[in-house]
C-alpha cells in the first residue's frame, strides 16, 4: 500500500465520495472543504506536482480542467468558483500528488493567500 492518500483512493483502499472517474481523472468530495462546494480533481495515475509535466501531459491536464467545469455545471455554480492548483511547499501543496480544487457556493475572497 502507497502513502499517498490520493493514490489510495483511486485503488479503492481509501473511500471518498467520488463523483467522477474516468481512466486518466477522479474527483470527489474533500473531507475538509473550504467553501459549500469543494471537489478535488486528481489524476490516476502519480503525479506529485504540476512541476513534473511537459507537453505529452497536455491531454491530462485539459481533461482535469474539463472534468472540473463539468462538474461546476453539474453543481449549479454558475455564479462562479474558483480552480486551485497549488505547487510545492511555499505554493500551498499540502498532498504530494497532483490536484485541482474546485472551489464554490460562496463568494470568493482576493488575494486568496
Amino acid at each position: 500500500m502507497t502513502s499517498c492518500i490520493f493514490c489510495q483512493i483511486v485503488s479503492g483502499e481509501a473511500s471518498a465520495r467520488i463523483i467522477y472517474r474516468s481512466d486518466d481523472v477522479i474527483a470527489f468530495h474533500d473531507i475538509a472543504p473550504q467553501a459549500p462546494t469543494h471537489i478535488l480533481i486528481v489524476p490516476v495515475r502519480h503525479v506529485v506536482s504540476l512541476a513534473e509535466l511537459d507537453a505529452r501531459d497536455t491531454h491530462l491536464v485539459g481533461h482535469m480542467i474539463i472534468t472540473a467545469a463539468d462538474i461546476a455545471r453539474t453543481e449549479k455554480l454558475e455564479a462562479g468558483y474558483r480552480l486551485v492548483i497549488s505547487t510545492g511547499a511555499q505554493g500551498g501543496q499540502t498532498v504530494g500528488h497532483l490536484h485541482v480544487h474546485l472551489l464554490g457556493g460562496r463568494q470568493m475572497t482576493w488575494p486568496p493567500g
